[in-house]
């Protein structure tokens, strides 16, 4: 289903067509909701909440799979969350970008299992991104992050974390390890993102920084590189930058479990 924007009708079959290809032990089902068009979203807030507890609450899916990013988790997350029952306690819920709202929402209140991971909608960068999320479903972990290790973990695109941070839906993320990434913003708006959120992340073990992808082009260089924003402002707030990870808008995002991988 999807909780922002909806995802291409012929994008969702193409990832159907491959698992019951390939995939022939898990069954997916594409919510009747997840292709409308009502403006930027897959339905209004009404139709996306309904189609989220439809499945949350079904007690016959194992997991969730986020069609699509995008905007529009944020204004379902309150209403989602008082509505759940004990069906959702035992789901997988992947995905990222937007997403991260209801991710983040989900692992501060104990459901389920959040999983940062590639969209059913990024069958549009092939098929890869796609067989790394089935492959997981099926019990293959070779789709992991590879930096993930004894300690616990979270991943958000930047942004995200930003309108998270200080809300009722931030989760303690005290001793993990958080993986940050963005796409299409200017390295001057990254490093503002930097600046919020090392405000607020006082107590983790330390911030690995992502892809920072598709930067458009300001009217003159900003004069830091992504990785010199994060050691930056990591320097600034105490929080030791513990290098790069492998995730963000693109073909090669890995999938990162809440909590213990």
């Amino acid at each position: 289903m999807c909780p922002g924007k909806p995802i291409l009708p012929e994008r969702a079959q193409a990832v159907l067509d491959l698992a019951a290809r390939d995939y022939p032990q898990l069954e997916l089902v594409l919510h009747p909701a997840a292709t409308v068009e009502h403006g930027h979203f897959a339905g209004d807030d009404a139709t996306r909440l309904a189609a989220f507890l439809d499945f949350a609450n079904d007690p016959a899916f194992d997991a969730i799979w986020f069609g699509m990013g995008g905007y529009g988790s944020n204004r379902i997350a309150a209403d989602a969350l008082a509505a759940l029952g004990d069906a959702a306690q035992d789901k997988a819920y992947l995905g990222y970008s937007d997403c991260g709202t209801l991710l983040g929402a989900l692992y501060r209140n104990g459901v389920g299992k959040p999983v940062h991971g590639p969209l059913a909608g990024d069958i549009r960068r092939g098929e890869e991104p796609v067989r790394r999320v089935l492959d997981w479903f099926s019990g293959n972990e070779r789709g992991l992050e590879p930096g993930l290790d004894h300690r616990p973990a979270a991943a958000f695109n930047l942004m995200t974390l930003a309108m998270l941070v200080g809300t009722e839906f931030m989760p303690d993320l005290t001793g993990h390890v958080v993986l940050v990434e963005e796409v299409a913003e200017h390295l001057y708006a990254v490093d503002r993102l930097f600046f919020h959120i090392t405000q607020h992340l006082h107590g983790i073990a330390g911030i690995r920084l992502g892809e920072i992808s598709d930067v458009p082009e300001n009217d003159r260089p900003f004069g830091q590189s992504e990785v010199e924003i994060a050691e930056y402002w990591c320097a600034k707030s105490g929080i030791p930058y513990l290098g790069r990870a492998e995730i963000g808008h693109s073909a090669t995002n890995r999938i990162v479990p809440f909590g213990l991988a």
